[in-house]
């Protein structure tokens, strides 16, 4: 079942690519005519491209995963902040800081700094600090915040990267390459599809075209999510059950060894003798002197 329509893609202009002067050749199996200049991109591609990509991410959320979401231009910021928080992905719409995967230990070390700066505010460490170094201390936290802030509980490398404008964020795209990182993108006209592994032939410029395309990724991801949910509610239920239905075993009574038992009877048998013997004399008359 498709989840996309193609009127709505056609309505929000995401057939619309670049000027035929700046295109990439690679991308002309997604092109569907030139009119006035421009490329138009086949929007029936377009539509199974995209749901093949929503697919691939939900079951990616489903096994418990996350995906890393990177749009810093300024048309994408605002609506990617917007549907990726609320499906609880990390994201970064400011500037790719390098070797944000390459090197992920010393991000996040970075982000646990602000962790650390958070704490000492809290516990009021701050009030034995100077003026000046309590300025300074927030300036630092405030930049953290800016540029890692969105992915501080990301705490191991995504398990892919969905891009917006492949050639601004080519950084993040040959860091994610480098890895074996499975890439998202929606690729323009102008761009190169070689490194990404699920090409989503689109307009990447504009606010409309962009808000489409991830309101069906991020509900793909969020179903993702909710099935993965479900499942772990119904491990446990059925868990529960089996614990219900299991009867207890009643305790074995203990078994004794021949051996011990062999013993046992023997002193029992002594101790009888004793006692006999104890009443025959008991009974005996008493001799006269």
């Amino acid at each position: 079942m498709s989840r996309t329509d193609f009127n709505t893609l056609l309505e929000a202009g995401v057939h619309f690519g670049h000027l035929k002067r700046k295109w990439n050749p690679k991308m002309a199996p997604y092109i569907f005519m030139e009119k006035n200049g421009i490329h138009i991109i086949d929007l029936y591609k377009t539509a199974v491209k995209l749901d093949e990509a929503a697919a691939a991410l939900k079951q990616i959320a489903k096994s418990g995963r996350r995906v890393l979401f990177v749009a810093t231009k300024k048309q994408a910021k605002e609506i990617v902040a917007e549907k990726v928080a609320a499906i609880g992905m990390p994201y970064v719409t400011e500037r790719w800081a390098g070797g944000m995967l390459t090197n992920f230990p010393t991000i996040r070390k970075a982000v646990k700094k602000m962790a650390s700066i958070d704490k000492m505010s809290a516990d009021g460490v701050f009030d034995n600090f100077s003026k000046r170094e309590k300025l300074q201390i927030a300036r630092q936290r405030a930049k953290l915040e800016k540029n890692l802030g969105s992915i501080s509980d990301l705490t191991r490398l995504p398990a892919a990267l969905f891009v917006v404008d492949v050639q601004k964020e080519q950084n993040a795209v040959k860091e994610a390459n480098r890895l074996n990182i499975p890439v998202f993108a929606m690729v323009d006209t102008c761009c190169d599809p070689t490194n990404i592994d699920y090409v989503i032939p689109a307009n990447d410029d504009a606010t409309k075209s962009i808000a489409v395309v991830l309101d069906t990724v991020c509900t793909a991801i969020a179903e993702g999510i909710e099935e993965r949910k479900l499942e772990k509610e119904k491990e446990a239920l059925e868990a529960e059950a089996n614990t219900e239905a299991t009867p207890v075993k009643k305790e074995a009574k203990p078994r004794i060894k021949k051996s011990v038992k062999a013993t046992i009877d023997a002193e029992e048998a002594a101790v009888a003798e004793v006692v006999a013997a104890t009443e025959e004399k008991v009974a005996e008359p008493a001799t006269e002197e």
